[in-house]
């Protein structure tokens, strides 16, 4: 391993600790099979069950339903630990929950959040975040998905595509336009809508990476769901999915750096045993100036993202220069995860061409952590906006 001990500054016994645990469940539960798991294109719903088991699936939730105290770097613990089995796609969909279920956490009834995070906690219900709709993706102000309400009742009817646990989820987080007279970011609302719901279809799509992961087109064609499982405030809901998408990002942005570590790490193995012209790679500068330029790809993101998320714990960043320097983080550190995975899969020659390789994999899977929660383009925009520029 190349990496560094996490620092002290960051990271404490109780993180160390967790560190320790989870690393050696991705070990012996997850890593062996991902391959497998990738071909199948799913993962047993049991391991849902198992992560909650080991105090996975509650980091930062209420104790009250079932959670477990932890702050932004806990969740960075869990991020980078999980990377280590080199698959995206059974990374997404465990940690569905994780964008599922905060709104539901945050603005949710009393009643609501008694129904549905516990179960969720617990692993045996999955939680999933219906945003992205076919005419756009990070453009949460342009939601056509309507929501009228009738009684004790909204009608869904619309359509949201590319939802992560899509196929298997029980509780679905959707952003739904309750006010059709309203354009822009007024008159969006969340709702929680079952996943058994009486009119709405959900379909797999077939994808160039995550294959592991269950990703969906959901059609809601006169859903009735209770009034009861609106979130927050009526027409009020886009400030809900904006903060929602900050945590996602950054979280996105620890995952990216321990992926490219990832592919560092096959890439040196790989460079230190292959042997040619009677040398191994790792003893050939051009190979080693390769190895150095990923390395500080990598820690150039991740020495940003630290920072960032010992600013929000601390409370010490202005809120306009935060959400720039998350977009400008999630920028960097898939940056830095696509450099690395091309160059790995240049050093493993033709194995890196192979399924089965890491390298091979979260080079298919770098795309979508380039576009997902806001692509790299939505990210400088929105960055320069905030800079004022």
């Amino acid at each position: 391993m190349l990496d560094q001990p996490p620092l002290a500054h960051y990271f404490g016994p109780d993180h160390e600790q967790f560190r320790a645990t989870l690393r050696d469940f991705v070990a012996r539960e997850i890593t062996p099979f991902v391959n497998d798991w990738d071909e199948a294109e799913t993962f047993p719903r049991e391991l849902y069950r198992r992560m909650a088991d080991i105090g996975c699936t509650g980091i930062g939730f209420d104790e009250a339903f079932g959670g477990t105290l932890g702050d932004v770097f806990m969740k960075i613990v869990m991020a980078e630990e999980m990377a280590r089995c080199g698959a995206g796609g059974v990374c997404a969909s465990l940690g569905s929950h994780t964008i599922g279920l905060p709104p539901v956490a945050i603005a949710g009834s009393a009643a609501l959040k008694q129904r549905v995070i516990p179960p969720v906690l617990r692993g045996e219900k999955i939680s999933a975040l219906a945003v992205t709709e076919p005419s756009g993706g990070s453009d949460v102000a342009a939601v056509r998905t309507r929501a009228l309400r009738d009684g004790d009742h909204y009608v869904v009817d619309g359509e949201k595509t590319f939802i992560t646990s899509g196929l298997r989820a029980d509780f679905i987080t959707v952003a739904v336009r309750t006010d059709p007279a309203s354009k822009g970011a007024h008159g969006i609302s969340v709702l929680l809508i079952d996943g058994d719901t009486p009119g709405l279809t959900r379909t797999g799509l077939k994808k160039m990476g995550w294959w592991a992961s269950d990703t969906a087109h959901l059609r809601f064609e006169g859903c009735r769901v209770p009034v009861a499982h609106l979130i927050g405030v009526e027409n009020e809901g886009f400030k809900t999915f904006m903060h929602n998408f900050n945590s996602e990002r950054l979280f996105m942005s620890a995952q990216a750096c321990a992926f490219a570590q990832v592919c560092l790490d096959e890439a040196v193995d790989w460079a230190r045993q292959r042997v040619t012209f009677g040398e191994p790679l790792s003893q050939r500068q051009v190979i080693r100036h390769k190895l150095v330029d990923m390395a500080l790809k990598i820690d150039a993101a991740r020495t940003l993202v630290y920072e960032l998320a010992y600013r929000i714990e601390h409370r010490l960043a202005d809120p306009q220069q935060l959400v720039a320097r998350i977009a400008m983080a999630k920028v960097l550190s898939t940056q830095a995860m696509q450099h690395c995975a091309d160059q790995a899969v240049q050093i493993l020659g033709g194995m890196g061409f192979m399924r089965g390789t890491k390298s091979e994999r979260l080079y298919r899977e770098v795309k979508v952590m380039m576009i997902g929660g806001g692509s790299e383009e939505i990210m400088k925009d929105l960055a320069a906006r905030q800079l004022g520029i």
